[in-house]
């Protein structure tokens, strides 16, 4: 009986350890399975982090032609606004020019006419270039001005007194 018992003790302890080696078994499955999930999902991590920092510098590339893109307009706008300036000096310069010759051919004329001779030709007569048409053109599409404005006569001479309400039209439609 005590080898009964002894061989029953043993067996017990024999079906315990097979019971724990299968639970251990499953247990170590499942943890070859969690290292497995743990190192893939630190590959993935590292993979995003990679990802991440790739996107990064592409944003930082894409901001810095931004910003050079913003530098470029700004100088063009400075060009542009330089560009203009120097146009309406110019056609300012043109205009002075042109209303101190128009008198003075006005003048030349009249005294080839007193002598017989025939009067000079205009300027856009005489050159395409010393016509202020083509850079009305020009100046209307960045000034907004009309083309008429250039080419409009004074409806009074230069010394005609203005009137009480400062028309120098009303005093000369008075004296005709």
């Amino acid at each position: 009986m005590a080898d009964e018992q002894e061989i029953m003790c043993k067996l017990e302890s024999i079906k315990e350890i097979r019971n724990k080696t299968l639970q251990m078994e499953k247990i170590k499955a499942r943890l070859k399975a969690e290292f497995e999930a743990l190192e893939s999902e630190e590959r993935h991590l590292k993979e995003y982090k990679q990802e991440m920092d790739l996107l990064l510098q592409e944003k930082m590339a894409h901001v810095e032609e931004l910003r050079l893109i913003h530098a470029d307009i700004n100088v063009m706008e400075n060009t542009i606004k330089q560009s203009e300036n120097d146009l309406n000096k110019l056609l300012e310069s043109t205009r002075r020019l042109h209303d101190e010759y128009k008198p003075l051919k006005e003048h030349v004329d009249a005294l080839r006419m007193t002598l017989g001779l025939q009067r000079l030709p205009d300027l856009c007569e005489e050159e395409e270039k010393l016509s202020l048409e083509p850079a009305c053109h020009v100046i209307s599409k960045f000034t907004g001005m009309h083309l008429y404005a250039l080419y409009a006569r004074p409806r009074v001479g230069p010394g005609t007194p203005k009137s009480r309400n400062g028309s120098r039209m009303n005093k000369e439609r008075e004296s005709t």
